[in-house]
């Protein structure tokens, strides 16, 4: 008996089939336009796109503008590179346009999908950003895809490393910019630290297309975008803190060796407060309970474990005045890894060594945080289905699955489940062997480097000639790709490789012109496509005739979008293909989701070694367990999300604050209200409201008055004359310190004066944020015991981020007011040390930006590079060598290791 909703689904249709119905109609007024654009010249073309343009800027509607804008952008794609865009291409355009994720199958032509929707939101002039996820297939398809773009009249930039800032500028002022996610988050990051409106790249976010967008709005959405610097030196603080540990007693800290956590009690918390109070580490009206006391209390936590936690010579040991940590597993020493968030200076502290500073956030950012900035997001991939409820949830977009151009031939077989991975990898050569044997493609999927590295030795002695795919290099992975639908070529992959170029039956024509062309470029390209368009066409079909592509998958993954990925390479635009997943009670998945009960039946089958038990029953339980594992890691990632979002909060406001900033010509009346506002404070600290003369502190209110407002004022004697009150005393002191700047300004100059105002209120800004980032991170992983008290750590650290960001705008009036009121015309000679000093700064920032740089690009260093030899080496005296690790460099400077140079004499 059908249930309801099968019945429901029959008569009125999934809302999926709903959605694609309501895009007929549109798609019917394109087609109908097109006989009309087909006439135009080209130059016609530009002038229909300036005419849209203007309809645009006077208001119409883009939905109104849609059928006219996709139809011109049909035509100029059919010119600029032979290719006339699909109905279902165009309904996967109008989807986007939306705000939609559109999901499409590999091969149905994503790379000129987006140039519709791009083509018509870039019409507004506000620019249009296209998202991937390598610099390689940015590049790729802004240098393919301009060509279209180009015939509209519209421009293309792209974004990528290390880009040369009038470079970067004018590819931001494009009308469609095509760029990776990491880049268009830095560069937000980065605009956001600059001092001048003209020095920002980014020009607002419009609209924003992410190709592959389940890998970029989830995968890589776990780990946030973080620039970090050098933070002050906090030894003395460290110092402090290791002097008060070592008093205290047993009953002050209880330790969990197995957790391996180490926490106050009560006793320690109050014996902790004494001292820090008698040691001016705690102002006296503080407690270790105060929001403002988070950091602190994070450094003696970090100086208890340092104490309790880590022994020397056993987590470490002391060697050249520097903590070196040692690998609990192999007992090496990690040179150059530190422990972070303190616990390293900690350890350092603990030793006596020379403590060394740790690296401090100065902008960080999550990838759905940044992506959420757009007006209008929208994504597209070929699998998006499985995570459309996070998609809804985080970034508010719906996923639409778009019908495929011909029906999908790919006979997906049910899963093959071994009893142990011996016996799944010896079925897979097998199986591969097979399916060579008769000309039949192999894409072969794995999900790790070392493993796809463990099978090709298999192949190998099996003497299957293979290629292995390596997603370090993207030019080479998109050859190897291009090759891999040949006839009986057989290809490992990773899950992430693959990426950005189809598998075409018989092989690439595109890279085969290419080559041929490279090879001898006196031949004419035209002949050279003829003769290979007809050697293609007859590969192709013998490649059909074998089965098409065969994807042969070695486990399955957490996610069942990575295996529908996998899957989804074979059976383009309705080739046949072929699709099997291999498992053993072995893998990882298997292993963890109920593989007992599994042995169970396979045992009470009585089967063989070498048999494998294949049903759709099997196939279902193991699509659950998938289902599962990602509702858990969705939750992580909503968890990390809901506590970035109340920073996200704060940082937008400062963001807007500083823009506001920028962007002021004038900014005496901020500072005077800051300044104003920082008097009212002073006063009602001093002279509380409605209290008597008698309880005011007048000589506090004096001493303030020099220190925060620079003016020597007889604040004294207006509090002891007849009849004045705090308000009269506030005015007086605001009218003291206008006049003080008055002056200050016609010193400087009107112009010079707004320009130091500018520069004092953006630095004080930065740095009260940087410092607040770093007070919510210690907050942050302090947090989380509050769950012991039964209170959730959420709503604790909304509501003490909420007091610390108070408290950081008072304290930045304060500074701001402080600064203005010390600063002074300088003299000759002031002014050129001044100048030394920046320019000594600048050099600084520069080569730690180029080693940072040459970091980043570094591939994995040749561990045998020559180098300088120890100072005071002495090859026939021993005792200069020092005492050098077995598998560290020689001291001699050869770059080789201690035990294959002088330590094998």
């Amino acid at each position: 008996m059908l249930g309801i909703g099968t019945i429901a689904k029959k008569v009125f249709g999934t809302p999926n089939d709903r959605k694609i119905k309501a895009t007929r109609p549109i798609i019917e007024q394109i087609n109908a336009l097109e006989p009309e654009f087909q006439e135009l010249s080209d130059a016609a073309l530009k002038d229909k796109t300036e005419e849209l343009a203007k309809r645009a800027m006077a208001g119409e509607s883009l939905d109104k503008l849609l059928p006219e804008a996709f139809a011109n952008c049909r035509e100029a794609a059919k010119r600029a590179l032979g290719l006339r865009a699909f109905d279902v291409q165009l309904m996967g355009g109008i989807f986007l346009h939306q705000g939609n994720i559109s999901e499409m199958k590999t091969g149905e032509g994503k790379t000129l999908v987006a140039t519709f929707p791009a083509y018509l939101n870039a019409l507004t002039g506000k620019g249009v950003h296209i998202v991937t996820v390598n610099d390689y297939l940015a590049k790729r398809d802004a240098e393919w895809m301009s060509n279209v773009y180009g015939a509209l009249g519209l421009t293309t930039g792209v974004i990528y490393p290390q880009q040369p800032s009038d470079e970067k500028m004018k590819a931001y002022r494009c009308d469609i910019t095509y760029a990776t996610n990491n880049e268009l988050g830095f560069d937000y990051l980065r605009d956001n630290m600059k001092s001048e409106l003209t020095e920002m790249f980014q020009r607002g976010h419009n609209f924003a297309i992410v190709d592959e967008v389940d890998s970029i709005l989830i995968d890589e959405a776990r780990t946030p975008l973080i620039i970090s610097g050098p933070a002050q030196d906090r030894s003395d603080l460290y110092t402090a803190i290791d002097k008060l540990i070592p008093e205290l007693t047993d009953d002050m800290y209880t330790l969990d060796e197995k957790q391996r956590q180490v926490t106050f009690t009560d006793a320690g918390n109050e014996f902790l407060e004494q001292s820090l109070h008698r040691s001016g580490l705690l102002p006296e009206e503080q407690t270790l309970y105060d929001p403002e006391s988070t950091t602190l209390v994070h450094h003696v936590n970090q100086g208890l474990r340092a104490h309790k936690m880590f022994t020397r010579d056993k987590d470490y040991i002391v060697r050249n005045n520097e903590v070196v940590l040692i690998d609990e597993f192999t007992g090496r020493m990690m040179s150059g890894r530190r422990l972070s968030e303190g616990l390293h200076q900690a350890i350092e502290a603990k030793e006596g060594v020379q403590i060394q500073p740790e690296n401090v956030t100065l902008a960080q950012v999550t990838f759905q945080n940044y992506f959420r900035l757009y007006d209008k997001l929208a994504g597209m991939t070929g699998t998006a289905v499985t995570e459309a409820e996070e998609f809804q949830e985080i970034y508010g977009l719906g996923v639409v699955e778009v019908p495929t151009n011909r029906p999908i031939a790919r006979k997906d077989e049910d899963d093959a489940v071994y009893r142990t991975t011996a016996e799944k990898y010896a079925a897979i050569v097998e199986t591969i062997r097979e399916a060579q044997a008769k000309g039949q493609p192999i894409l072969v999927g794995t999900t790790s480097i070392e493993k796809s590295e463990a099978l090709s030795n298999l192949l190998k002695q099996a003497e299957l000639p293979h290629s292995v795919l390596n997603a370090r290099h993207h030019e080479q992975e998109a050859q190897i790709v291009a090759d891999a639908g040949k006839l009986g070529a057989i290809t490992i992959a990773t899950n992430m490789a693959g990426r950005g170029t189809d598998i075409k039956l018989g092989g690439n024509v595109e890279f085969k012109v290419m080559e041929a062309i490279a090879a001898n470029p006196d031949t004419h390209p035209d002949e050279v496509r003829a003769k290979i368009e007809a050697e293609h066409s007859e590969a192709e079909e013998k490649v059909k005739q074998a089965g098409g592509l065969f994807v042969l998958a070695t486990e399955r993954h957490e996610s069942r979008r990575i295996d529908n990925q996998l899957r989804g390479r074979s059976g383009r635009q309705g080739d046949p293909g072929r699709s099997s997943f291999f498992l053993s009670l072995e893998d990882d998945l298997m292993r963890i989701f109920g593989s007992e009960r599994l042995d169970k039946v396979l045992s009470t089958l009585g089967m063989k070694e070498g048999e494998a038990i294949i049903h759709p029953w099997v196939n279902k339980s193991l699509e659950r367990a998938q289902a599962k594992v990602e509702g858990r890691n969705f939750d992580m990632r909503k968890n990390v999300l809901k506590f970035d979002d109340v920073m996200n909060e704060q940082r937008k406001l400062i963001f807007k604050q500083r823009m506001e900033i920028m962007e002021a010509k004038d900014l005496s009346e901020i500072a005077a209200d800051m300044r104003h506002q920082v008097i009212d404070d002073m006063v009602d600290q001093y002279m509380p409201p409605k209290t008597y003369a008698d309880q005011w502190d007048t000589e506090g209110l004096y001493a303030a008055a020099i220190e925060k407002l620079g003016i020597d004022v007889p604040v004294v004697a207006w509090a002891a004359e007849e009849g004045v009150d705090d308000e009269q005393v506030a005015e007086r002191l605001e009218q003291a310190s206008d006049e003080a700047m008055a002056k200050k300004a016609s010193q400087f100059g009107p112009e010079n004066m707004r320009m130091i105002e500018k520069q004092i209120l953006l630095q004080t800004i930065d740095r009260k944020w940087r410092e607040h980032l770093l007070t919510l991170e210690h907050l942050r992983s302090v947090v989380g015991f509050r769950g012991y008290a039964q209170r959730d750590p959420l709503n604790e650290y909304k509501t003490e981020a909420f007091h610390l960001f108070e408290g950081m705008l008072d304290s930045l009036r304060e500074d701001v007011t402080a600064a203005l009121s010390r600063v002074r015309p300088m003299t000759e000679e002031e002014q050129r040390e001044q100048m030394a000093l920046f320019q000594q700064q600048i050099a600084a920032q520069q080569e730690a930006l180029r080693q940072q740089q040459e970091a980043a690009q570094a591939t994995q260093a040749d561990p045998a590079q020559p180098g300088a030899a120890r100072e005071g080496f002495d090859e026939n005296d021993r005792s200069t060598w020092g005492e050098p690790g077995r598998n560290e460099s020689c001291p001699c400077g050869s770059g080789k290791k201690f035990k294959h140079c002088h330590g094998a004499h």
